[in-house]
């Protein structure tokens, strides 16, 4: 029998003030008024269909992603929690992440979320450069940004997150490191920091920007991981950072190659299933057709094939610099790990992996290419 991972649960806001350029989310920009309380009542139809998959199985942590969650009220926050805590069983130390937008209309409501019990925002500061706000389609300035997180902190919220990009249209070393400082100098427990790339179905992709070149984007790169580790953040994940013991306890539950039930317009889950499946499931991806869908939310339902296994998991694990157990990978694929052993080898030799202590993990080579690593298993 597959061993049953950590449970957590994500939740999809998909509206947004206006679709940034890079963006390849599933988020729509909101022309009219959105209908909340309509969205949140299907919301919660959505989780009490997928829970009964996951009965008796406590839920460790939620995420409210988007689009821009904090568009929405409180109040709405509060009719969720308080539905999810009577039908489902919770970790008493649950996570509840909401991601924010620095805006200034979002910023008044962070006291109301922290009072409806939400306890880490994850606030899109992307970067604190006029100019590179206006080339990202940023509703927000600079000093809109820095206040939204002087009122994250008042709220009380005392643990919260900070996005921020790099390697940005023209951007500079010490643009860069100007806003990381920046970002730093406000104590925040977690930083997501991570390289703008260019998606399909974007903006930036019918219109490419000039992006600096290979060698500034590699010594931006080695230059904030090291001011991240001078000021005591650990370097966790490809592009997380935290100072101890403050992982995103969501997040982390993915690399580790997690359930999660999914609910909200486009919202993506996997289910460890008691006929020893592994599926994956994705809700109707626009807002009015979810909505407007009475019979199924689900749109999509794909069992996870056993050729596919091991790639899913290693995918996900090799993000975490600490990589994963033997055990483990056998424990959630349901796979010996002899069927992955001679790929793994091939690694080791090339000093891209290393396995200690049954433990394997990538080398600082493997960290720098884990594409060329994760490769060798297709």
């Amino acid at each position: 029998m597959l061993a049953l991972p950590s449970l957590g649960l994500y939740i999809h806001i998909p509206w947004c003030i206006r679709k940034c350029p890079y963006c390849d989310f599933n988020s729509h920009q909101a022309n009219s008024i959105i209908p909340e309380s309509d969205y949140v009542s299907k919301l919660l139809a959505d989780f009490d269909h997928d829970y009964q998959f996951a009965a008796n199985r406590v839920i460790s942590s939620i995420f409210i992603g988007g689009g821009t969650p904090s568009l929405f009220a409180a109040e709405s926050y509060s009719r969720i929690l308080n539905h999810l805590y009577a039908k489902a069983a919770f970790a008493a130390d649950l996570e509840i992440t909401l991601e924010a937008n620095p805006g200034t209309a979002e910023a008044t409501k962070f006291r109301g979320f922290h009072d409806a019990g939400i306890n880490r925002l994850s606030i899109g500061i992307q970067s604190f450069n006029e100019e590179n706000l206006k080339t990202l389609g940023r509703v927000h300035n600079a000093d809109q940004a820095k206040a939204a997180i002087e009122i994250a902190a008042e709220s009380g919220f005392t643990n919260f997150n900070l996005d921020l990009m790099h390697g940005l249209p023209k951007q500079t070393e010490f643009e860069a490191m100007h806003d990381l400082d920046t970002a730093i100098s406000y104590g925040p427990k977690h930083l997501s920091w991570y390289q703008l790339t260019i998606e399909p179905n974007t903006e930036f992709f019918s219109k490419p920007p000039s992006l600096p070149s290979d060698d500034v984007l590699g010594n931006i790169q080695l230059a904030g991981e090291a001011l991240l580790a001078q000021h005591g953040y650990r370097h966790y994940e490809v592009s997380a950072f935290c100072k101890p013991e403050f992982e995103s306890d969501h997040n982390t539950n993915y690399w580790r190659f997690g359930d999660y039930i999914g609910i909200g317009a486009g919202a993506h889950g996997k289910l460890t299933l008691s006929d020893n499946s592994i599926v994956r499931l994705r809700k109707h991806k626009q807002p009015k057709h979810y909505l407007a869908n009475d019979l199924s939310l689900v749109a999509e339902r794909t069992v996870v094939g056993s050729d596919d296994l091991p790639l899913e998991f290693l995918m996900n694990a090799l993000r975490l610099r600490q990589g994963f157990s033997i055990s483990d990978f056998e424990r959630y694929t349901g796979m010996p790990f002899e069927t992955i052993q001679k790929p793994i080898d091939s690694l080791i030799e090339a000093k891209l992996l290393v396995v200690e202590h049954s433990q394997v993990r990538t080398t600082e080579s493997g960290w720098r290419f884990l594409n060329t690593v994760l490769e060798t298993f297709l």
